[in-house]
């Protein structure tokens, strides 16, 4: 029976000019889990992972964590995150000058949360369906990428891979356990309720069995607990 453990990536650099590269403690997040791992028995075949810059700075730093750098690892940009940037951007225009809104954001006593609500409310005019027309990658394509990432990674598994690690984003791996729970076009809802809730390198465990890919576990992060500062979501 094979496993599929979807990895959300360390903690990004946010508020950065480089969003994309992790942060100091989204390194040590990395390795932390692969230590974890390492402290579990659990050697992957494989490591997969998206082609954005901290999915592959995570995969590194969970093979390090792991102690074996011989485990192979491949790219595949169906596990990339959504263009977030770009879906703000389009909810509301003025933000395109990052400037601008960095100055929004410090006139808030918490920036992170004042983000997340400009977050939420982007990516539920995204979700809608209205405006489609509007984006690069609309909903329906980001939900059907996702889906036929997920085919990819139970093949995977049917080829003999007894355990594969798979480096990703809180966005994709919120739509594949949409999908695994409520159809492949589940309802953006839930959706939106798992990505909100994804952990920095939480891991979720999918099994391959006769009727395929089902879940076992979501955004696990123990390896996380005995240190309070390595639990963030963003």
């Amino acid at each position: 029976m094979g496993r599929l453990l979807l990895v959300r990536h360390g903690q990004a650099s946010f508020g950065a000019d480089d969003y994309d590269a992790l942060s100091e403690l989204g390194a040590e997040q990395a390795r932390v889990l692969g230590k974890s791992l390492a402290g579990r028995g659990l050697r992957p075949d494989l490591v997969l992972c998206g082609s954005l810059r901290r999915q592959e700075a995570t995969a590194a730093g969970i093979l390090e964590g792991l102690g074996d750098q011989t485990v192979p690892v491949s790219a595949d940009p169906g596990w990339d995150e959504f263009d977030f940037q770009h879906v703000v951007e389009v909810h509301q225009p003025a933000y395109r000058d990052r400037a601008y809104l960095t100055a929004e954001l410090a006139r808030s006593d918490q920036p992170a949360r004042a983000f997340q609500e400009i977050f939420e409310a982007a990516t539920g005019r995204w979700c809608s369906g209205d405006f489609d027309t509007e984006y690069t990658e609309s909903f329906p394509a980001f939900r059907e990428r996702v889906a036929d990432a997920l085919e990819r990674g139970g093949e995977l598994l049917r080829q003999q891979h007894r355990d594969v690690v798979v480096v990703s984003s809180g966005g994709p791996i919120a739509m594949a356990v949409a999908q695994l729970t409520a159809g492949r076009d589940a309802n953006p809802a839930i959706w939106a309720a798992l990505n909100r809730v994804t952990v920095n390198t939480g891991v979720t465990k999918l099994v391959s069995g006769r009727r395929g890919l089902w879940m076992s576990t979501f955004n696990e992060h123990t390896h996380l607990e005995s240190d309070p500062r390595l639990l963030t979501y963003r």
